[in-house]
């Protein structure tokens, strides 16, 4: 995915796209308080407007829409979630607002929840120089990043092993090695990634490993972003191969040291912000769905998973989400569960939904040039993104084994 930049405008009309896509300013807005429901109000009008106009090159001509993500900084998305300036974190709406985007634009959507979760290891890192007016330019989008997380997380669950490594020296860690992918990325960004540190001599083998957390700047010493293969959407994302060679981290730029418990503690706000991409694109191809009942309704009656299902189901499961979101930071293993059945939920729903609007739309739905085309293919990337729907299913399979063992 490459890396082009365009410049867009301001937010249009605000709307609500409800049942049978009809419009509706009154409609009532889920997330928290009043500032909260104004901030996805206009995140909503963003989408509608400038967003929407882009959405097409985003998706193909890998058009970066760092202007959408800097105007969602000055609207407040970013900070939704962050207890910040004494205001009670909402996470329902933080979900929201990457479900507005995507709803419209499953590449943007996916950006926001990469800078919402950098977000959050920054404000649960503990590190002052990670907090404060770091955190607040990070909420304002005054600077942008970005999470390089697939490796661990993969790592954590018996997928993968680590691909960095970390000698310690004086003052921090020098880094060593090559993450395949990392998405939001830019010359002037930064991400959060995880290395294993050296052993130490005389370390006895059984010895656990010691892992830490760091904060990437992508313009430091040693770092090299290198241009992916073309991928088959969201080519918008600047989406980077990231190689560290005698990068140092210094201690200002620690996350977390040990870092399984700092992942025990994040884990399922990490999944939970997900799930906005999910609501998001089921949203869009639902809205899709209802743009042809009325020319096509008489013919497409004969179809499973028709507009008013899918919509009754994912008015469901975002209310699910919007509870579990409430307590993003619990981590007894039931809750755990359930927010990684929340979120292969949200996979499972935006595939059908996809597919059924290509199948509601029919021929008009095949062309290139169709919103349906790029939701499905979204959906496609919603299923593999870490965690992936068998990654998921991996997961909730070994956590329940733990609470009803055999």
């Amino acid at each position: 995915m490459s890396a082009v930049m365009v410049e867009v405008g301001g937010i249009g009309h605000v709307g609500h796209i409800g049942e049978r896509g009809d419009i509706s300013d009154t409609a009532p807005m889920r997330g928290g308080d009043e500032p909260n429901a104004t901030v996805l109000r206009a995140v909503r009008a963003l989408a509608d407007g400038a967003l929407a106009e882009l959405a097409d090159d985003i998706d193909r001509r890998a058009i970066y829409p760092k202007a959408i993500l800097l105007r969602l900084g000055e609207l407040g998305a970013f900070g939704l979630h962050l207890g910040l300036n004494g205001r009670t974190p909402d996470y329902a709406a933080a979900i929201r607002a990457i479900a507005e985007a995507s709803r419209v634009c499953g590449a943007t959507g996916f950006m926001m929840w990469c800078h919402d979760v950098c977000g959050v290891y920054m404000e649960q890192s503990g590190n002052p120089a990670l907090t404060g007016d770091a955190l607040a330019h990070h909420a304002a989008a005054l600077t942008l990043g970005a999470t390089g997380m697939s490796n661990p997380m993969k790592t954590f669950a018996g997928i993968e092993t680590l691909l960095l490594k970390a000698r310690p020296v004086a003052g921090g860690f020098v880094v060593n090695g090559a993450l395949p992918w990392v998405s939001n990325l830019g010359p002037d960004h930064y991400f959060g990634a995880v290395a294993v540190v050296e052993a130490e001599a005389g370390t006895p083998a059984e010895a656990a490993p010691r892992e830490v957390m760091f904060l990437v700047h992508c313009n430091g010493q040693g770092v090299e972003l290198r241009h992916c293969p073309t991928f088959s959407a969201m080519e918008g994302t600047n989406t980077f191969a990231v190689r560290m060679t005698d990068h140092f981290v210094s201690a200002d730029r620690l996350i977390a040291d040990p870092v399984r418990p700092f992942i025990g503690r994040i884990r399922a706000a990490f999944i939970l912000l997900q799930c906005g991409m999910g609501l998001g694109v089921a949203q869009g191809a639902i809205d899709t769905m209802w743009a042809v009942e009325r020319q096509l309704g008489h013919v497409n009656q004969f179809l499973e998973d028709r507009p008013d299902e899918l919509q009754a189901e994912l008015d469901a499961l975002a209310e699910r989400i919007d509870a579990l979101a409430r307590t993003p930071y619990a981590n007894d293993t039931e809750f755990l569960i359930d927010v990684l059945d929340a979120r292969a939920h949200a996979s499972e729903l935006s595939l059908r939904a996809a597919q059924s609007a290509l199948l509601h739309q029919g021929a008009r739905g095949y062309l290139m040039s169709s919103a349906v085309q790029r939701r499905v293919r979204e959906s496609h990337f919603v299923a593999i993104v870490t965690p992936a729907i068998k990654h998921l299913r991996k997961e909730i399979a070994r956590l329940s084994a733990e609470v009803t063992p055999a």
